[in-house]
């Protein structure tokens, strides 16, 4: 019999897309290799924040005689950090369980690749089991990419995968990669006491965010003994007894660094390998696959969606565009507003961003005005120890419409929604200005930016004329 939806990958996009459409009354089965969640809660994002969470903490205590309090020592075990990383991981999994059984969904875990256009053939502990179904959606998210020079087989060259498991501290890391994912993990092991070095392709760490905020993280990582490279690439990896000699090229010549192990975090890869997509006459390429209108494939009743279709590689993005297809394949008009898409980068301090960036506006040509207030002027910033960082808004010179927000310092990634919030619903200036923030708050911060983009912000001193 055939089946009305068929999504490969149990991933937020992918999960999210089979209970959307059994909300629609659709007939959804699910095929999943793995483990229910994907990347982004096996492997990713819920992991990286458990360890998050306790280099969060130890930061607190070593700061901690600034608010009074006396400590003699502490103690960090890895071993009860892996256990609280698994219980959370756990919890969340049997969560997605539940969801899809009690939204009637048929959940099969095994191997899917593809027979025919509309025909899939999957492998399950040694069985095999035919499906057909009218509309297939691709969701099988990314995985790490390799890097090809000598010495990455090395013992000690791990990928994010791997040091998620780890059960000791190395003394010593080299992280290949300024991205989100080796910021990230330079934050999270050098509160821990890590020597930690980056080691960036491009000019600057977190390409994609604003200029300005690349920047001052920058000097914030270097305060936290950060060392980063960047305009530099990765040579060669020899080994030296247990530990391991990096040699990366830049514009100055080779350098050297010495470390116990090397990340690989250079970005991540599609995985749209070993689904046989030429038998079904799908489009694709190193990107990811080749998707139209409403993420159609170029075979008829296939879709893809998320990371495997390359782009910005995002779990909410994933879960956004699952949605929205499974929407749309059953009648409806819905599209993904990629300009009111959240990012967010669990550093200390934090960084988040939505919308354009200045140098964005200025590529398209768009007239701008700027507000920025600084955290080291608001009430709750300072009572936390956390003043560092500012809020940047970006608004179109004639109308005040909101266009983007550039967040570092606390809670950056829960306030970042409010501009996503603003740029979804076409707001202005003037229409954050009318309401009431409640006073002390974070919030107040990004307030004041957007009344700065007016000069009409109450706590910033006057622009000199």
């Amino acid at each position: 019999m055939e089946k009305d939806l068929v999504i490969i990958g149990g991933g937020p996009g992918g999960y999210e897309a089979a209970i959307r459409g059994a909300q629609l009354g659709a007939n959804v089965t699910l095929i999943e290799e793995n483990k229910l969640g994907g990347t982004c809660l096996n492997r990713g994002c819920i992991p990286t924040k458990t360890f998050y969470k306790s280099a969060e903490v130890i930061n607190c205590l070593k700061k901690a005689d600034e608010f009074g309090v006396s400590l003699d020592k502490y103690n960090f075990d890895m071993h009860k950090a892996q256990k609280k990383k698994i219980e959370v991981v756990n919890k969340l999994v049997n969560g997605i369980n539940m969801l899809l059984k009690g939204n009637g969904i048929e959940v099969v875990n095994g191997r899917a690749v593809f027979k025919g256009p509309k025909t899939l053939e999957v492998f399950c502990e040694g069985k095999t089991e035919e499906i057909t179904a009218s509309n297939i959606i691709i969701a099988t998210g990314s995985s790490p990419s390799a890097v090809s020079v000598p010495g990455v087989d090395l013992k000690g060259v791990v990928t994010s995968d791997e040091v998620l498991n780890f059960e000791y501290i190395p003394k010593s890391m080299v992280i290949l990669g300024g991205g989100v994912v080796g910021i990230e993990f330079a934050g999270i092991f050098a509160s821990l006491g890590t020597q930690v070095t980056i080691v960036e392709f491009l000019p600057k760490i977190l390409y994609r965010l604003d200029d300005e905020l690349s920047r001052k993280l920058t000097v914030y990582l270097k305060k936290q003994s950060i060392r980063i490279v960047t305009g530099s690439a990765l040579k060669e990896v020899k080994s030296y007894g247990s530990e391991l000699k990096t040699i990366v090229g830049g514009s100055k010549g080779d350098l050297k660094f010495d470390c116990d192990l090397l990340l690989m975090a250079a970005g991540r890869k599609p995985n749209s390998e070993g689904l046989n997509l030429e038998t079904a006459g799908i489009e694709y390429d190193k990107k990811g696959i080749k998707v139209y209108e409403n993420y159609k494939t170029s075979a008829e009743g296939v879709y893809a969606i998320g990371d495997v279709i390359g782009g910005v590689m995002l779990a909410h993005i994933a879960s956004e565009e699952g949605k929205v297809c499974v929407e749309n394949i059953y009648g409806g008009n819905s599209k993904v507003n990629y300009n009111a898409i959240p990012s967010c980068v669990f550093s200390f301090p934090e960084a988040a961003c939505v919308g354009f960036t200045e140098e964005e506006a200025k590529e398209n040509n768009v007239e701008n005005v700027v507000g920025k207030s600084m955290f080291g002027a608001n009430g709750k910033a300072l009572t936390m120890g956390e003043g560092q960082g500012f809020i940047k808004v970006i608004a179109e010179k004639k109308s005040h419409k909101i266009i983007g927000v550039h967040i570092m310092g606390p809670h950056a990634s829960d306030i970042v929604h409010e501009g996503s919030l603003a740029i979804q619903n076409s707001l202005t200036v003037e229409d954050i200005k009318d309401a009431i923030f409640a006073h002390p708050t974070l919030s107040e911060v990004f307030y004041e930016a957007v009344c700065g983009c007016i000069g009409k912000a109450i706590h910033s001193m006057p622009k000199k004329m």
